[in-house]
């Protein structure tokens, strides 16, 4: 029988990568392993590997997007492949050109990778579920879902600075649960890699009912939900996807679980500070702890184009070597 995961081919090699959930151990680990060998191409004379040349890869962005979009767009690139980045603003979509359409014409155009950014959950897998078996889809982000590759950069920075073994690991999200995807995908990385202890940490009205079945500690104060943490991951308030008043002010937001060095004292004295960006100042951090020493956020930029060039290549080298 055929394995029925659409992301995974039936040899347990990587075809699509549309969300954390459905990847194995092993996967993940392999993926973030080539991640590693891309690391040091940027530090290189000439930043580029021909791994991909001839191939051409399209970013189709229907969410507006700065560093996912250029990092995705620079990886392709260090692959040596052709990039096509389709303004959806002016694109024939606006003017009524059905999204299966649109992927028809590109796919005519004999590409062989969509880079998918959507504000509709399910978008990504709507398109692998309907593109011709010779194209690869990458998630960047749909709706509030999913967004793969910012668990995988999230998780290969922690790896790089605490090591492998996510098993003695303390990691505390903190901030949006609710309209994140980037939580929910951190979540399914954390748990498949075995960390010690997954925590959230957010106000009632920021965190999805029954969240405890994905295998996390739920934390309404900040302060216990940081206490001998390893690791703190903050997150955007989202305030675009927010139906009603769930906050009663970003002030009073900050002064409860916004992260100053004064409340990490009750971390690790070593604890590693995350943000996937954009940071709200003084809303969701004060500046203080953005560029402080413990602050490893333009690291996180940084190792975002390796792991997209891993994830880039693994799915298009990989259909090559083990034919249909």
């Amino acid at each position: 029988m055929k394995n029925r995961n659409l992301q995974i081919r039936d040899d347990g090699g990587l075809r699509h990568l549309l969300s954390i959930s459905g990847l194995t151990n092993e996967l993940l680990t392999r993926i973030l392993d080539t991640a590693e060998s891309f690391a040091g191409v940027t530090e290189q004379t000439v930043k580029k590997v021909p791994l991909l040349r001839g191939k051409t890869i399209v970013n189709l962005f229907f969410e507006a997007s700065t560093r996912t979009r250029t990092t995705f767009e620079l990886a392709a690139k260090r692959l040596s492949a052709d990039v096509l980045n389709i303004n959806i603003t002016q694109s024939s979509t606006i003017k009524g050109e059905s999204l299966l359409d649109t992927l028809r014409n590109l796919e005519a155009m004999h590409v062989d990778m969509f880079v998918i950014r959507h504000a509709d959950s399910g978008a990504a897998h709507f398109i692998a579920s309907n593109v011709e078996p010779h194209i690869s889809v990458i998630n960047a982000g749909d709706g509030r879902h999913s967004h793969p590759t910012q668990a995988m950069l999230d998780m290969f920075t922690i790896r790089r600075i605490k090591g492998p073994d996510f098993g003695r690991l303390r990691v505390a999200i903190v901030g949006d649960i609710m309209h994140s995807r980037v939580a929910r995908s951190q979540i399914h990385a954390l748990n498949l890699l075995n960390t010690g202890d997954v925590r959230i940490v957010a106000p009632k009205t920021l965190i999805p009912a029954h969240c405890e079945a994905l295998g996390v500690h739920v934390f309404h104060d900040l302060q216990e939900g940081i206490r001998d943490a390893d690791v703190i991951i903050m997150l955007r308030l989202q305030r675009e996807r927010m139906l009603g008043a769930l906050l009663p002010s970003e002030h009073e937001y900050y002064e409860l679980f916004g992260v100053t060095e004064e409340k990490l004292a009750v971390a690790k004295p070593d604890v590693t500070i995350m943000h996937p960006g954009p940071i709200n100042r003084g809303v969701e951090m004060d500046s203080e702890v953005a560029d402080g020493s413990r602050s490893v956020i333009l690291e996180q930029v940084t190792h975002g184009i390796a792991v997209r060039m891993a994830v880039m290549s693994m799915a298009i080298r990989h259909r090559e070597e083990t034919p249909e």
